[in-house]
């Protein structure tokens, strides 16, 4: 019985092998999405959600610290919303979505050229209940685990990116 599951995973390991697929951190820590995503500095970010973004990012990106000599520059601009989804008949609202939206570029630190743009956006919700402080508390959980979403969502847009420009020309990389 053992040695089914082994030779599932050999032969899944062969057929991942023959499609070229390869790892988008390969390499680990040392690898090249890892250096490049090591080597951008993060501008900061306006408002608490800014800021909690911009934690996130620093602990994905570069957690053993600050680049000393950053090759690239991020910047990021936040937008949220919250709107309600679910209505008693009094019009009042008891389930709230919460959308939080970033737009952000990379441009290179020496130059100040753009290199990659995009955009990425996060929706989560949670119910209005009787206690105001439970509610609030609803709403802050549900912010952090976007905006926890929404540093994923950059950091794998930007490990993608980088590891396309290695494999390919710079003309031909194309956000």
């Amino acid at each position: 019985m053992w040695w089914s599951r082994i030779l599932a995973v050999i032969v899944a390991a062969g057929l991942l092998a023959a499609c070229g697929f390869q790892p988008l951190y390969g390499g680990g820590k040392r690898g090249p999405a890892a250096t490049e995503l090591a080597s951008i500095r993060i501008d900061p970010i306006a408002d608490r959600n800014g800021q909690v973004l911009r934690n996130h990012l620093l602990d994905r990106l570069t957690p053993y610290g600050r680049p000393a000599n950053p090759a690239y520059v991020l910047r990021i601009t936040l937008t949220d919303s919250l709107s309600g989804i679910a209505v008693r008949k009094s019009e009042f609202p008891t389930r709230t979505s919460l959308r939080i939206a970033a737009s952000y570029h990379l441009a290179r630190a020496d130059t100040g050229q753009s290199v990659f743009s995009a955009s990425s956006a996060i929706e989560g919700g949670y119910n209005i209940l009787n206690s105001e402080f439970a509610t609030l508390a609803a709403e802050q959980d549900v912010r952090e685990r976007v905006l926890r979403e929404v540093a994923f969502d950059i950091e794998a847009r930007l490990a993608a990116f980088f590891r396309l420009r290695q494999e390919q020309p710079a003309a031909q990389v194309t956000p």
